[in-house]
């Protein structure tokens, strides 16, 4: 008997878990950086697999693997063994709202309020929680409008992290648009989707400035407007980075006029695109399965060499809740081949905005033009 109080019931493994009809739980739940983790949520169990040892410094540890990552250095072995959340990413589309401390524009076109909120505080404690390293931040219609302040402020303080799209009037000064990119401001904004294609008709001496400055043009269209808004791109020598995949309309197919248009441009060699923004042109929920073929499409027309990823936190105006998380692990499927992904999240963003040398602001590439 004593022998038999003190044994102790096994739990059920996989085996039984399976025969039981119960589900397997194994945790995604994403490495902090160096600091005490809470544990996986309730519910959920770390398969042995998945367990590393501690790391004896976070900071270091996310140092050391970006520095290798970016520099090449152990090749397709340390991709293939990196989750997406321990991948070197920076995020290409992404907001900051603060009206504590930077008060909304009477003039702005929304007004975000409750979880549409974020601070610069918690976009960097979101970054470190899924480790991201670097962030193009975007000036927003909502809410702020041409007021970059706010914007000004994150790239201040962001340590060199952050580089910016600022939103400026479309007679703006070149002494402005200077004061700007000193600033770690490398373009702007043209939100056709919001204002219209007619609204740019006549910024074709602004896109020469931008050119001239190694600047982009950071464009927001939707359904059909790039057919509208071709003329005015290709007429220019401006770079071009196109926000959501373009918002093409998703049961249209991919022939219609707009994404062919946006295609197009992939022979100029000077457009990018973001693979961001699934929830604003798809017609499903999560994980956006319409919107897959334009995602696929875009990456083979325009290569990861000239495409980024994005986020859009803090997610304004969404049809349903909206995760971090759940986005990089979309990403992941949508873009599986570990060498291509790390052009795309790393490699590309890095080159493009400026982020491997904090001195350099955007110097035009001119092996980037056609």
């Amino acid at each position: 008997m004593a022998g038999n109080c003190s044994r102790r019931k096994s739990r059920p493994g996989k085996a039984d878990a399976r025969r039981n009809g119960r589900p397997e739980f194994v945790s995604h739940w994403p490495r902090s950086s160096g600091k005490p983790c809470p544990g996986p949520p309730y519910g959920t169990s770390i398969s042995r697999r998945n367990a590393r040892p501690a790391a004896s410094s976070g900071q270091d540890r996310i140092r050391n693997e970006t520095d290798d990552y970016a520099a090449g250095r152990n090749g397709h072995d340390r991709e293939r063994h990196l989750s997406i959340f321990d991948e070197p990413k920076i995020d290409c589309h992404n907001h900051v709202f603060d009206p504590t401390r930077f008060e909304f524009s009477p003039e702005a076109y929304y007004f975000p309020v409750g979880a549409e909120l974020g601070t610069r505080s918690q976009l960097t404690a979101l970054f470190e929680a899924y480790g991201v390293q670097r962030a193009l931040v975007i000036q927003p219609n909502s809410g702020y409008g041409d007021d970059n302040r706010c914007l000004i402020d994150v790239l201040a303080r962001g340590d060199g992290r952050f580089r910016g799209m600022a939103i400026v009037a479309n007679d703006v000064s070149r002494r402005e648009l200077e004061r700007l990119r000193a600033l770690r401001i490398g373009g702007v904004t043209f939100n056709a989707a919001l204002l219209g294609v007619e609204y740019y008709a006549k910024t074709a001496g602004l896109l020469a400035e931008l050119a001239e400055l190694g600047m982009f043009v950071d464009l927001q269209v939707q359904a059909d407007q790039m057919v509208d808004m071709l003329p005015l791109l290709e007429a220019t020598d401006a770079r071009v980075v196109v926000d959501h995949c373009g918002r093409p309309r998703p049961g249209a197919g991919l022939d219609q006029p707009g994404f062919a248009a946006l295609l197009r441009l992939a022979a100029t060699g000077r457009v990018f695109v973001k693979i961001s923004g699934y929830a604003k042109f798809s017609a499903q929920s999560y994980p956006y399965r319409d919107a897959w073929p334009y995602v696929q499409s875009l990456i083979q027309s325009f290569g990861a060499d000239r495409c980024v990823w994005g986020s859009d936190w803090p997610f304004l105006r969404a049809p349903e809740r909206i995760d971090y998380g759940p986005l990089l692990k979309l990403i992941e499927h949508l873009v599986p081949e570990p060498a291509e992904r790390s052009k795309l999240l790393w490699h590309t963003p890095n080159r493009l905005f400026g982020f491997a040398d904090p001195s350099r602001l955007l110097r035009t590439d001119r092996s980037l033009r056609g």
